[in-house]
């Protein structure tokens, strides 16, 4: 879908269509989830440890979680939500709704945020919200970005979109409604669980349409790139300056 496009709130028991240039107050009739670990010692990206102390790889969490949050507060949907595993006290959560992860493995986590975030959302349009999930380990993701795949969303024929990472995973997913057994069988954080999961839609009868490849930031080695592709200014610029893990800016 051009930038230039917009999609409009779809009629009752209609997809949105594609019409023409957006105004600048055009809010696409989707939900936008964030899945997200509290980034605190111990707790979130503990594959950054040895190479970082714990305390810097929860530094890095919290900045990487930042960015992405930011970039989500910036798409024009009308609800963003906050699936977070921990206490939100200490992130800037205006203007999200913040929903406890559940618990289990990740394919139920994922599952629950799905249902969860659907049973709680409004209608709108008469039409019940869509969802678009990112996580956190993709800060360098844009709000252009994000407003293009929530438009691709309601513009799919094959109900669902999907964004696989450089390494194999997958970055984000959207639904047009909870998917029973979505996450059924998926090896999660492997080379195979991107192209796992987007088999496991086609045999759910989907046609997931493909987002761009992104890096994810699983390995300190991921910080630098990423960090080249945010603003200076940036959570996770400024943090890995500091850390030594990127150049200081000219």
């Amino acid at each position: 879908m051009e930038s230039a496009d917009v999609v409009k709130p779809p009629e009752p028991g209609r997809r949105a269509r594609v019409t023409g240039p957006r105004p600048p107050s055009t809010v696409l009739p989707v939900q936008l989830l964030v899945l997200a670990k509290e980034p605190r010692p111990g707790h979130a990206k503990t594959r950054l440890v040895p190479a970082l102390s714990a305390q810097q790889a929860s530094e890095v969490a919290r900045a990487a979680l930042l960015d992405t949050l930011a970039a989500v507060a910036a798409v024009p949907v009308a609800r963003r939500v906050l699936v977070l595993d921990g206490a939100p006290d200490r992130l800037p959560t205006a203007g999200f709704d913040v929903l406890a992860q559940s618990g289990g493995n990740l394919n139920a986590r994922l599952a629950a945020a799905f249902c969860d975030s659907w049973a709680g959302t409004d209608r709108w349009a008469g039409t019940a919200l869509p969802m678009l999930l990112v996580g956190m380990d993709t800060p360098q993701v844009t709000p252009a970005l994000l407003t293009e795949a929530a438009g691709l969303l309601l513009c799919a024929d094959g109900g669902a979109v999907l964004g696989c990472a450089e390494d194999g995973g997958w970055w984000s997913l959207g639904l047009l409604a909870p998917l029973p057994g979505a996450f059924d069988g998926v090896p999660m954080s492997t080379g195979a669980t991107g192209a796992a999961q987007a088999a496991r839609l086609v045999a759910l009868g989907l046609r997931p349409a493909r987002l761009p490849v992104l890096r994810d930031l699983d390995h300190v080695e991921d910080i630098a790139p990423i960090a080249a592709d945010l603003a200076e200014d940036s959570a996770l610029a400024t943090l890995a300056v500091s850390l030594g893990l990127a150049p200081v800016p000219a």
